[in-house]
């Protein structure tokens, strides 16, 4: 059995019988007006973060969600694109579709403003999406991404890009683990289907990104996730695995490389009104501005000791430079 197979029967079994907190941690529950989610969505909320931002969402934008679980964030994106197919649910179980299916008809009960019809449900893969070139306006995915091996990461990061219209954004929540695995970690499939094992470095998860063409990378939170411990696992060591929530965006890739943000700011404190770095970036005078992590060395190669520059935060929350 390979280890997709591995992650699917995993998947299908947690379809028929939900399993409340299977592969990740219990996030807050969105409060929003008018919104209830239902009980059965909640308890096979099989994500690690959130992939649902109000910012992301205007303007009734067309959702791609790939890994459908309970539906829960279905329901949320449909909250923002009230029409009929806003969404489009991906999921390559069979019974993870269906049980969707049974959760909206609830959620149909509970909220007067949602119809199932506003979420098109579509049996696929990942690795080939049966979705159109350049029609998405939010690609998502919810603890999923990590599950996937090297190669077929590249595979599903490159279809998230094919389906996205230019400047379209793909969110995405997922382990990450700065430490190294392991290769007995590694190859364990039900660790792996359990958003443990294929957890990998940030740095290394955002390479995958920019190769695959996105010019603009959000990093927007990063959370302690899971211990595995040499108790429990084949390992000699402690390992800290973390959850981040990231936004990679289809902006034309700049010539100098991607902007990356992490969560640094700059703060200009000199005797002038204003810094221009003479790139496109204004400093007011000791005013905060976020900036990517190529502007934040680019301010630090000038040499100046009136800009303080801070330590990435590993949370952006949008604004600033680029």
């Amino acid at each position: 059995m390979s280890y997709l197979n591995a992650t699917e029967e995993l998947y299908r079994d947690a379809a028929l019988t939900p399993d409340v907190g299977l592969c990740c941690t219990t996030n807050p529950i969105w409060e929003l007006p008018g919104l209830k989610i239902p009980r059965i969505m909640q308890e096979m909320n099989y994500g690690c973060g959130s992939t649902v931002h109000a910012r992301d969402l205007t303007n009734d934008p067309r959702v791609l969600y790939v890994g459908v679980g309970g539906g829960m964030e279905l329901l949320q994106f449909s909250y923002f694109s009230r029409q009929k197919g806003g969404v489009i649910g991906v999921d390559v179980v069979d019974e993870m579709l269906e049980a969707s299916r049974k959760n909206f008809k609830e959620a149909e009960e509970q909220n007067p403003w949602f119809k199932s019809e506003f979420v098109d449900l579509r049996k696929g893969d990942a690795l080939n999406l049966p979705v159109e070139d350049n029609s998405i306006d939010v690609a998502a995915q919810n603890c999923l991404f990590n599950i996937f091996k090297a190669e077929d990461l590249k595979k599903a990061i490159a279809e998230m890009y094919r389906v996205l219209k230019p400047h379209g954004r793909l969110v995405m929540s997922d382990p990450t683990c700065e430490q190294p695995m392991n290769d007995d970690l590694r190859n364990d499939d039900r660790l792996r289907a359990l958003c443990l094992s294929g957890s990998i470095p940030i740095a290394e998860y955002v390479k995958m990104l920019t190769d695959a063409g996105f010019g603009t990378i959000e990093i927007r939170a990063r959370k302690p996730y899971r211990i595995l411990d040499p108790k429990n696992y084949a390992t000699d060591e402690l390992i800290y695995i973390e959850s981040i929530e990231v936004a990679a965006i289809k902006d034309p890739m700049p010539a100098d490389g991607p902007c990356v943000f992490t969560g640094k700011a700059a703060i200009y404190f000199g005797e002038e009104e204003y810094l221009d770095d003479k790139a496109g970036h204004i400093l007011l005078k000791n005013q905060p501005i976020a900036v990517c992590d190529k502007t934040a060395g680019n301010l630090a190669d000038l040499g100046r000791d009136d800009i303080y520059i801070s330590e990435s935060t590993y949370h952006y929350d949008g604004g600033g430079c680029c």
